[in-house]
């Protein structure tokens, strides 16, 4: 039975509204397999991954579930439209992560009930100028190169795709493959699920630190008490570097970067696009409830989560001048969010110095693309295996190898 989620937004909020879903508070166990540090998109799927697999999970989040950048991130599923050079290291990871999506969506929606509003359209990257026209072909030849499936459009296959988009549309570039999720659907879906896998969630609680006994993990300690765990994650997303969390002797190069984000209304009967629109600007994200999601500037001012009129007005211009239409649309909600961001815009994955602490951080703004490989990467070393190849890639070493 698909469960009927009920929605209210404010203008204002921090953080769109989440599903709502009564949850009964949990108690911190003293004991567990693996403790996960964060309950964002990453940690739930670990924690869900790891309890199917028979381990005894628990998950810490300082907030609440998703409270991170999870609810605050649109949902692409864009390996594509994401790539550009110097991002090689992560096309592999990222495609084998995006090919797992549709049997993760499967398993999902079956063990929490929750429709995760998956669309298939694809993504149009678009170009508005000659210059951005040059550009976009340089990026259809860099693609064609690693062998991707995206097709060059001209401007009236564009607009045959998409009548909304602006006359002065030069060319796209449809990256088929690039799908969609409803993060506002995916975290209450993950809850349930890894509830229902028999792992543990407790929020609102804050980890102090990781515990340690005769130079390898031993569970973590927090303001609620601690729990004893042969196996640490670290899944803290833009706080996993915060003072005092990792041992001194792990530096994870992973800061925030912050993104201003817009939810605008459409007309569901006609909505101006089904396709996800991608500019050099903006990109824009359609969903089945009618919302557009406009998204998301790029801002290195640490953890000041304040929304702007200069954010704003960027993302309102980016998104007009690829569709007009959009003047008329009403403003549902306004809300800023914190990318986990490592060193070389990758994640970090996989074994420290400790043994027994892993990490699963520095997703920047693909952590929800990246979750069913990264779950199941975390759960193969959980289990003594070794990690696929391309995850094994994105150690934490690299950073020592490149220096």
């Amino acid at each position: 039975m698909t469960i009927i989620i009920e929605q209210t937004i404010d203008v204002g909020r921090r953080l769109p509204a989440t599903p709502i879903l009564q949850h009964a508070p949990a108690a911190l166990p003293a004991t567990a397999d693996v403790v996960i540090i964060g309950g964002g998109v990453i940690g739930l799927s670990i924690a869900w991954r790891a309890a199917l697999a028979g381990l005894a999970t628990v998950v810490v989040e300082r907030d609440e579930a998703g409270a991170g950048a999870s609810l605050a991130a649109t949902g692409m599923l864009a390996a594509a439209a994401e790539f550009e050079t110097g991002g090689e290291s992560l096309l592999p990871f990222a495609l084998a992560s995006q090919r797992r999506w549709p049997r993760f969506r499967d398993e999902l929606e079956q063990a929490s009930g929750v429709s995760l509003d998956f669309e298939t359209r694809g993504t149009l990257v678009v170009a508005l100028t000659r210059d951005e026209t040059s550009r976009l072909r340089a990026k259809h030849d860099l693609h064609v190169r690693a062998g991707l499936p995206t097709r060059w459009l001209a401007a009236t296959e564009a607009r045959d795709l998409e009548p909304g988009l602006r006359s002065s549309t030069t060319a796209a570039l449809l990256c088929a493959d690039d799908h969609q999720v409803d993060p506002r659907r995916l975290i209450p879906a993950l809850r349930l699920a890894l509830k229902a896998a028999g792992a543990t969630l407790v929020e609102h609680c804050d980890v102090l630190s990781i515990d340690r006994e005769n130079g390898r993990c031993a569970g973590v300690v927090t303001n609620h008490g601690a729990c004893r765990a042969p196996s640490v994650v670290v899944a803290a997303g833009a706080w996993a570097a915060r003072a005092g969390l990792l041992p001194e002797s792990i530096h994870a190069p992973v800061r925030p970067l912050k993104g201003q984000s817009i939810a605008l209304r459409m007309n569901r009967m006609a909505p101006a696009t089904r396709h996800v629109i991608w500019t050099e600007q903006v990109h824009m994200a359609p969903k089945a409830d009618g919302r557009l999601i406009v998204g998301a500037t790029v801002e290195e001012c640490g953890f000041d989560p304040s929304i702007t009129a200069g954010g704003l007005f960027a993302l309102l211009e980016g998104a007009r001048r690829a569709l007009p239409c959009v003047e008329e649309m009403s403003v549902d909600a306004v809300w800023s969010g914190f990318r986990p961001t490592s060193d070389d815009d990758a994640p970090i994955l996989g074994a420290t110095p400790v043994p027994g602490l892993l990490l699963a951080v520095g997703h920047h703004r693909n952590g929800i693309l990246l979750a069913p490989a990264t779950a199941d990467a975390i759960v193969d070393l959980l289990q003594g295996r070794n990690a696929a190849p391309e995850a094994a890639a994105l150690d934490l070493a690299r950073f020592r190898r490149s220096a």
